[in-house]
């Protein structure tokens, strides 16, 4: 009897949503993806389909200028001409989601591309929700385990926290967030695929993430030919799904690769629409995106998202305008700013050691390597040099290879305080 009353209150709120009225206007002009129409009637955000030779191509308004209606399509617009119609959905970006999606991949429209159906009955999810009170928001005091050693070793990461991944193209970021999909403690994973080359998506899927990792999780995908648009969507579209699990109690591992892409979509977005650049070519729109986008991920009463967001930085440049936006925003970047919260003295202490060890034998390798270090000059010197190859060991870890959140802490300490201890790793 709840159940069924549980689905007939959806399709009430439904019927309450929908608008009896519908709004109409005219193409005027199309100039690249940008398209100028008089009316219809409509704000911000809102989807439009357009009449084109008995097609309907879906389009959202991002912007207004001298009476005019901007949109952008969500699909193909070849063949659109001079006064087509448009008329107005009556309704903002959503994306349909279900507990049934797990294992699935969607594109940024929400449509499944992996050759099954939906499910029939989806709940709609808000895209472009705001972000929370922030004191609805609950403080970080759980770790969370990833299953890369390194990480939950030196850099423990947080219940809800949300992680910067910085590097250049090809460095294995992909590979990083494959582990982390298939050895989290979270209860499911939502990644978002924005930007990647086509051919990079299934290669992901079947050598990064494999089965294990593939049925835990929700995929997102927009590849780099599709349009800005689209490209957006998908970040607002994979936010929506972790908080569509958040709200049913779920803890939340979403993975976005990359955030760099999504802002070029943006700046895409806002030059169509007449915004003038201003940081190195990027509009005004994006840097008060991209905390609407960041925001929404967090720990709260209900459940957690735990965002790790990937972020391309060329020739090592970590003062690229988006590099540095995003790292103001987030709670950390692969130097966690909630590891001391999280963890016992033991591995606090003993991950500053290791820590110390590594850059005391980095700051002296060139006299090492050459043979120029004489042993018995410096104490601390020597105790790098003993320890190097257990260390070396404790940070390789293959990505077939899971380690469990406390054996980690165990060696970790053991490696601290004698070196030993890793040995049969790797």
């Amino acid at each position: 009897m709840n159940s069924a009353m549980l689905d007939l209150t959806r399709f009430q709120r439904r019927l309450d949503e929908a608008d009896p009225l519908t709004e109409f206007g005219i193409v005027e002009k199309v100039v690249g993806n940008t398209i100028e129409s008089h009316g219809p009637n409509v704000t911000m955000g809102c989807v439009c389909w357009m009449e084109n030779q008995g097609r309907r191509v879906p389009v959202e308004v991002v912007g207004f200028t001298d009476g005019k209606v901007i949109s952008m399509p969500l699909g193909k617009i070849d063949g659109v001409k001079q006064g087509d119609i448009l008329q107005a959905s009556g309704r903002t970006a959503s994306i349909g989601m279900s507990e049934q999606l797990q294992g699935r991949v969607l594109d940024g429209l929400g449509r499944p591309i992996d050759d099954s159906p939906l499910p029939l009955v989806l709940d709609r999810q808000d895209l472009y929700a705001e972000p929370a009170n922030p004191l609805s928001r609950d403080p970080i005091r759980e770790p969370l385990q990833t299953g890369v050693r390194v990480i939950d070793g030196l850099l423990t990461c947080g219940l809800g926290q949300r992680i910067g991944i910085f590097g250049g193209s090809g460095v294995g970021k992909s590979t990083l967030l494959g582990m982390i999909a298939r050895y989290t403690s979270a209860d499911i994973n939502v990644i978002a695929l924005i930007g990647e080359r086509g051919r990079e998506v299934r290669e992901f899927i079947e050598n990064e993430l494999g089965p294990e990792g593939l049925k835990r999780s929700i995929i997102i995908v927009s590849t780099s030919d599709q349009p800005a648009l689209v490209r957006l969507r998908a970040a607002f579209a994979a936010t929506a799904a972790a908080e569509y699990f958040r709200d049913r109690g779920y803890n939340v591992m979403l993975m976005m690769d990359s955030v760099t892409r999504f802002a070029m979509a943006q700046r895409e977005v806002g030059l169509a629409a007449g915004e003038p650049p201003s940081s190195k070519g990027y509009t005004p729109s994006v840097f008060s995106l991209l905390p609407k986008l960041l925001e929404r991920t967090g720990k709260f009463s209900k459940g957690s998202i735990t965002a790790f967001y990937t972020v391309l930085v060329e020739g090592d440049d970590m003062n690229d305008p988006i590099a540095d936006h995003v790292r103001s925003i987030l709670d950390g970047h692969i130097v966690s700013r909630l590891m001391s919260h999280l963890v016992d003295s033991n591995q606090k202490s003993a991950a500053y050691e290791i820590r110390d060890l590594m850059a005391t034998y980095k700051k002296s390798e060139d006299l090492i390597n050459i043979g120029a270090y004489k042993r018995g000059s410096n104490q601390r010197i020597d105790t790098a040099i003993d320890r190097a190859d257990a260390i070396n060991t404790f940070l390789k870890q293959r990505a077939e290879e899971p380690s469990q959140f406390s054996v980690t802490q165990q060696q970790l300490v053991q490696l601290a305080s004698s070196g030993s201890g890793v040995r049969q790793l790797g």
